[in-house]
């Protein structure tokens, strides 16, 4: 089960506010801003910045 575009439609990064991008083949949610990547575990958004990965340019 992915998650929903309801869901994704309200998500939003909780460091700078701004608009995540759903990569469900890493089972991750993308903030290019922050550069930072939050996991999604058995479906469920991890949206913890202490444990999102910093991601380098893409």
């Amino acid at each position: 089960m992915a998650l929903s575009q309801e869901l994704l439609d309200i998500l939003v990064c909780p460091q700078c506010k701004g608009t995540l991008r759903y990569e469900p083949e890493r089972q991750a949610l993308i903030c290019a801003p922050c550069r930072l990547r939050y996991s999604v575990r058995e479906d469920i958004p991890v949206m913890l910045v202490d444990e999102a990965e910093k991601i380098g340019e893409e």
